[in-house]
């Protein structure tokens, strides 16, 4: 099976798996209840035993009602979601996408923001840097 972070979802599946998130748990109606215009009980129920299958959610059984919650971290899923969108809308290459960002956002970025953006590409750059070799004696 496929990693869960790395299967592209409908707009329908992202919807309900960004609602889990927020939720952290939920059956099948507080999903429905947590979504603008939702699709009937049935549909996000059969969404979410998709989902399940695709091993993005995973859940278990309280009663009569079975909880759903996301089956990897948020972050996970996230870095997984940008490495598709590089690959897919910027040619694999992150240089683009970061330069796409930072023009889209130029002046709501703060001054944090921009040290933070700064010590992750030193940090980057101090990682692939060849390591000076020691001098043995």
């Amino acid at each position: 099976m496929a990693e869960p972070s790395s299967l592209e979802l409908g707009k329908r599946e992202r919807q309900i798996v960004e609602t889990l998130y927020r939720l952290g748990e939920a059956s099948v109606a507080e999903v429905r209840a947590a979504i603008a215009e939702p699709p009937t009980y049935s549909a996000v129920r059969g969404m979410l035993n998709l989902l399940a299958d695709k091993g993005v959610v995973r859940f278990r059984q309280e009663g009569k009602r079975y909880l759903y919650r996301p089956a990897a971290p948020k972050h996970k899923t996230g870095r997984s979601a940008l490495r598709n969108l590089v690959q897919n809308f910027f040619a694999d290459q992150p240089a683009d996408a970061v330069a796409a960002l930072v023009d889209g956002w130029a002046g709501k970025l703060t001054n944090e923001d921009l040290s933070r953006i700064r010590q992750l590409i030193d940090e980057a750059d101090a990682e692939r840097s060849p390591k000076p070799k020691e001098n043995k004696r």
